[in-house]
């Protein structure tokens, strides 16, 4: 490692109204390293990657690049300085194609005309992906790939940039164990020619496998930078929240009660097809699979944010058909989408304005808002789940995103649901956030609630289920009981047509 730091910051402050989001943090990242930073969700680290990307200004301190001050006034100014972000939320056009992003801002010229040269853009954006080693259709439009295809598409973007400091902000939280070992194979190749890689992930797993050095913040505040050799899961635990987190998935012994819900035969081409299984009152039933194996369209359609092709769905015995998310809210369903900034939230609405949205009406007075519920049922969701934000009327998007995740649970358990959909809910929080939120779920389901959670973190998936269905390309291959089941054999039912005499109907 170069003993000479590519760069340096020095003492950076950054305010927000109520919030002091970091305090005089100093840090020095070397070229030719892979250097991650962690904390809880809260802990400053967005803010940080924000004021070196130029997306946001310092209130205080220096930044320095091989030894040079330097003011980022915005994005731009820091890309021709060589750094390159990958944010967590995705920045991609959605109605233009793969090709028209991947190039864009720089796209081929003809001639002196300014028009765009189509031919030598879709030659130049073939062997970004070719480097990825990927295989995504040039012309398909980015709103029409999953989320997992649009979140390689960002990466393969900011890494084409030949920037000399990469910072990727959560690059794995849609990504399958595959497209995750094609990502750690381009990390390691930057490394080799130089570039500096400054990774920001709550998988502490993954931080353990790629980093050289990690830096923890808390609370805005620099806490301490270790060598790869020297950290261990449980201190960056302790380093992050002040404490050892035990018993991390808060199993409690509850009652299951009878059947609530029944799916048969549930079919959405090309999706999934022939779909049966129940849920048990009390019961948290997690679906396993790999990244397009028709897991969350299986639970959207169960909503009625998409509609089924053919199939039945039995509600404590009798048939129901939703024809949109209002019926099968008013009906005791709640959903946790897989992208809480896009499907989840209203970010430029308040706190207290996403916590009451889904229970507005039911709770209105002659058609006007019953601003005396709203208050209260905001102060007992945000005291009862700890979210943390300056006020009540806070913008959502100004707050961290564990505490968004909690504010889409708040508001469905204001709504007072009886069925909890949860898609991948703890994507991109921290692990006491987890942790929380694990507690939550387990009393939901002891007050008689039911949930359906669908996850691809297989240790999570076995920490908080009861029973475990597996889907693999669209078709239910798996039952298991929890007690039975273990990460290598929901990854072979994942992945292969045995089912090694799991039963599948119900």
């Amino acid at each position: 490692m170069d003993k000479k730091p590519l760069v340096e910051i020095e003492k950076i402050s950054k305010k927000f109204p109520g919030v002091q989001a970091l305090d005089q943090v100093s840090v020095s990242f070397f070229p030719g390293e892979v250097h991650a930073i962690i904390g809880e969700n809260g802990a400053g680290k967005s803010t940080l990657i924000k004021i070196i990307g130029g997306v946001y200004q310092k209130d205080g301190g220096k930044i320095k690049i091989k030894g040079k001050e330097c003011l980022f006034n915005d994005v731009n100014q820091a890309k021709k300085s060589g750094i390159s972000v990958i944010h967590q939320e995705l920045s991609l056009i959605p109605d233009l194609s793969v090709a028209e992003n991947l190039c864009l801002g720089r796209e081929p010229r003809l001639g002196n005309s300014g028009f765009i040269n189509k031919r030598a853009m879709r030659k130049m954006a073939k062997r970004i992906l070719r480097t990825m080693e990927l295989k995504i259709d040039l012309d398909v439009i980015i709103r029409n790939l999953s989320t997992a295809d649009r979140q390689i598409i960002e990466i393969a973007r900011a890494v084409s940039q030949k920037a000399m400091f990469v910072i990727m902000d959560e690059p794995t939280s849609s990504l399958s164990s595959r497209e995750i070992g094609t990502l750690f194979k381009i990390i390691k190749k930057l490394k080799n020619n130089g570039v500096c890689v400054i990774y920001v992930s709550h998988i502490l797993s993954e931080v353990l496998e790629i980093a050289d050095r990690i830096t923890v913040l808390k609370d805005g505040c620099f806490v301490r930078t270790l060598s790869a050799s020297e950290a261990k899961e449980n201190l960056l635990v302790k380093l992050m929240v002040g404490r050892e987190i035990k018993d991390y998935f808060s199993r409690k012994e509850k009652t299951i009660g009878g059947i609530v819900l029944e799916v048969r035969n549930l079919t959405r081409d090309p999706y999934f097809s022939d779909i049966s299984f129940i849920l048990r009152k009390g019961e948290i039933l997690g679906i396993s699979g790999l990244v397009g194996s028709g897991r969350t369209e299986l639970i959207r359609s169960i909503f009625a944010a998409d509609q089924f092709d053919k199939g039945e769905i039995i509600l404590i015995n009798k048939k129901v058909a939703f024809k949109s998310p209002e019926e099968a809210i008013k009906n005791g369903f709640g959903f946790v989408p897989e992208d809480r900034r896009l499907q989840g939230l209203i970010l430029e609405a308040s706190v207290k304005h996403n916590i009451s949205l889904p229970s507005i009406s039911a709770t209105a007075k002659f058609g006007f808002v019953n601003t005396t519920w709203e208050q209260k049922i905001c102060e007992k969701y945000v005291k009862k789940l700890k979210i943390r934000t300056p006020t009540f009327n806070s913008l959502t998007r100004s707050i961290s995103g564990g505490n968004q995740q909690k504010i889409v649970v708040a508001k469905w358990l204001a709504a007072i649901s009886k069925i909890m959909l949860l898609d991948e809910p703890t994507r991109g929080i921290d692990v006491n956030s987890k942790s929380e939120l694990y507690s939550l779920m387990n009393s939901f389901t002891k007050e008689g609630g039911s949930i359906i959670m669908v996850s691809s973190e297989l240790p999570e998936i076995l920490g908080v289920a009861d029973r475990i269905l597996v889907i693999r390309e669209g078709k239910l291959t798996a039952n298991i009981d929890r007690k039975d089941a273990t990460e290598e054999k929901i990854m072979m039912l994942a992945s292969t047509s045995k089912n090694n005499g799991y039963e599948v109907k119900q």
